[in-house]
């Protein structure tokens, strides 16, 4: 084993307590002894469940953008790639409120689209979903791309020549072939839908048992009943490790 040097060690040192000690602070402060009936109380039942649907419908319209619009980015060569690349990552930098905003702006009743389409998106729970997905989609594109850049393309280039349209070349081939990154990219994406609060908050606001999310609910609670926002922190961090430890094999290298 190296040595390591004492002016690397202490940084080191420093930084995973810091990453940590919020997290045994939680898990300090959690109420235990209460935490069923806790888990039990109307609005939080109504927060996890509308949390669980919303981001669910949100990973699943992600996979349906997301999946060909990889493909298109890894498969095929066309003038501005790079930029629509970077396009698609915006949201990944993007502060999520501004990202409400935008949304606000293109789907609201007076928005570029919302102005005449005539749904009402924002402030309902297909609104939610639609914030969700804005932010979780580039997770699944960037996850898909590269598992299509890393795949072998002599199986597809076999299925051309033995007559295979490109289609069932597509759904024969290709989509087997990177279905580890399609899965991996789909829990990702549910994670982060799941996890979401400024563009959910900007885009579809805060009522309960219609827009409001865990984490929105954890917001509230914050003012009116720390044990509660303690409890659905609390689940937020559960799941959060349950995605990691699932992903552990194919992005943490091994101990």
């Amino acid at each position: 084993m190296r040595r390591i040097p004492p002016v690397l060690l202490l940084p080191a040192v420093l930084g995973l307590v810091f990453l940590v000690l919020p997290l045994v602070g939680l898990l300090v402060r959690t109420p235990w002894s209460d935490l069923a009936g806790r888990l039990s109380e109307p609005g939080v039942v109504t927060a996890l469940r509308l949390s669980l649907e919303t981001a669910t419908l949100a990973t699943a319209l992600c996979v349906v953008l997301g999946v060909p619009l990889a493909w298109l980015l890894a498969r095929v060569a066309f003038p501005g790639r790079r930029l629509v690349r970077a396009l698609v990552t915006v949201p990944l930098v993007l502060p999520p409120v501004v990202g409400g905003v935008a949304l606000l702006l293109v789907f609201g009743r007076r928005g570029l689209v919302g102005s005449w389409w005539g749904i009402q998106l924002p402030f309902t729970t297909a609104g939610v979903v639609v914030a969700e997905a804005f932010v979780a989609l580039p997770f699944l594109v960037v996850a898909v791309e590269g598992a299509l850049l890393a795949a072998d393309l002599r199986y597809e280039e076999a299925a051309v020549t033995l007559g295979a349209s490109r289609w069932t070349v597509f759904s024969r081939i290709t989509l087997p072939l990177v279905a580890p990154g399609v899965a991996a990219g789909a829990v990702l994406s549910w994670a982060r839908a799941l996890g979401e609060f400024g563009a959910t908050i900007t885009f579809a606001g805060n009522f309960p048992g219609r827009t409001q999310t865990m984490p929105l609910a954890v917001y509230l609670a914050l003012e009116t009943d720390s044990d509660a926002a303690i409890v659905l922190s609390l689940v937020l961090l559960a799941v959060s490790v349950a995605v990691l430890a699932g992903l552990r094999g194919r992005w943490v290298a091994a101990a």
